[in-house]
């Protein structure tokens, strides 16, 4: 999930400063065609991630003889950007979330993206190269990696219920609601559940998983106006009908982990692979953890059910930021353009665990041609044909919060009126949007 960027006095003062410079916030300084690029990758170090990276940009050097040092980072990353920020000696390259533009282009920490000098940068999916461009309509980032969600269901426990795979909502309760009574693992305990729900108000996470539900429904976070302005949109009829349907699966139906409202991804994960939980909405990266923990046999993926309006979920993925004040800006095009092309895309993908592109976003990238399991193109259609990313606002960040507190409040407290709550999260998403100048009148 994407995580919020949170700066210091000091480091914003210098990405304000950097921002008045030229060149889509880059300062001029002095080109050198040899000049080693610095990357950034906000991963575990010495994890899969970071052994990725390497693999990847292993492969650019060896192709170009251009040297990349990477530095994987996960503790603390805002903090040291932001140390760096202040130092006006940024790293020459960060791979960091889509979700992030926004906030990185309000910082001034990244330069403007000139697609021409991006060789392939034609072949790039619409939808990943529009999730790059910030309000102004320019680009500010180079889409490398892509993911979307779909529904992970216990194979083996569907099968002893008698139910098919879920294609609309009543029968994802349905479904639910056997594995929750159904005793489908067979202990002769009353101890399973039918979703698993990362339900935290940490970094968003009750806001972030329950988008996938939301935008299936009609509803929306923020509604743009032809104006190009936004109007909160949590207490229209389709968002509160979202709302409703999943707190009743915590509150009525009773078909969510206990202490769901307590969690985020790591422990909503080991009730999945533990055998508590039936069915997870979640992006291909767990699933040569899950193939490990329970067994390719033990579950099958499909996409997630349709709401009352579709089935669209939440698209997600990666970018190569080219920040602001690199020596080498022919280096830092060159790097972008090797990781969008077919060869940087299939380097990117290949291993079973240390991979750093989950879905291709190159058009003429085919997964299945990399990846034989079929459950990864289950995961390539979805993006390409019912995925959307969150809007890219100057800070998406307090949005995701905010609705977050709110769900959350609402599968907690099975009392609070929906509508209600609703209302007063409007409330709070107009005022966030006005103090970033995208508020309609």
């Amino acid at each position: 999930m994407a995580r919020s960027l949170r700066w210091v006095a000091l480091g914003l003062g210098a990405a304000i400063a950097l921002a008045g410079c030229s060149n889509g916030g880059a300062p001029e300084v002095e080109q050198d065609p040899n000049a080693p690029l610095e990357l950034w990758t906000r991963t575990t170090p010495g994890g899969d991630g970071e052994k990725g990276m390497k693999k990847l940009v292993a492969a650019f050097e060896a192709k170009t003889g251009q040297k990349v040092e990477v530095t994987a980072i996960f503790d603390d990353f805002e903090t040291k950007l932001s140390q760096r920020a202040a130092q006006k000696d940024l790293p020459d390259i960060v791979m960091n979330d889509s979700s992030q533009l926004g906030t990185m282009v309000s910082q001034g920490i990244v330069r403007e993206v000139d697609l021409s000098a991006i060789k392939g940068s034609d072949q790039l999916l619409e939808s990943a190269l529009a999730s790059a461009k910030a309000g102004d309509g320019k680009t500010y980032g180079v889409p490398y990696s892509a993911q979307a969600s779909a529904l992970l269901i216990r194979k083996d426990w569907r099968s002893k219920t008698g139910l098919p795979v879920p294609k609309t909502w009543d029968q994802l309760t349905a479904l639910a609601k056997a594995f929750t009574t159904q005793d489908p693992d067979g202990n002769g305990k009353n101890d399973t559940f039918g979703l698993a729900v990362p339900g935290s108000t940490k970094r968003g996470y009750a806001s972030w998983y329950f988008s996938n539900f939301l935008w299936a429904a009609g509803g929306d976070f923020i509604a743009k106006q032809p104006d190009g302005h936004y109007k909160p949109a949590m207490s229209t009829p389709e968002s509160v009908a979202a709302a409703k349907w999943f707190r009743d699966l915590a509150c009525t139906e009773k078909v969510i982990q206990p202490g769901a409202a307590t969690m985020d991804t790591p422990p909503t994960n080991e009730t999945f692979e533990a055998g508590k939980t039936g069915m997870y909405v979640v992006g291909p990266y767990l699933m040569p953890r899950f193939d490990k923990s329970l067994g390719k046999d033990k579950y099958e993926v499909v996409p997630v059910p349709a709401g009352a309006k579709d089935s669209t979920v939440l698209a997600e993925g990666g970018s190569a930021y080219l920040m602001a004040g690199s020596a080498n800006q022919a280096a830092q095009n060159a790097f972008a353009s090797f990781v969008i092309s077919a060869e940087g895309q299939k380097v990117g993908m290949e291993g079973e665990k240390a991979f750093n592109v989950q879905l291709p976003v190159n058009k003429t990238v085919d997964v299945t041609t990399i990846r034989k399991d079929p459950r990864w193109k289950v995961y390539a259609d979805v993006y390409r044909d019912h995925a959307r990313y969150a809007p890219t606002i100057p800070n998406w960040t307090p949005v995701r919060q905010a609705s977050a507190d709110t769900i959350n409040a609402l599968i907690a407290d099975c009392g609070l009126d929906i509508t209600a709550e609703m209302s007063k999260l409007d409330g709070k998403l107009a005022a966030t949007l006005s103090q970033q100048g995208i508020g309609a009148s």
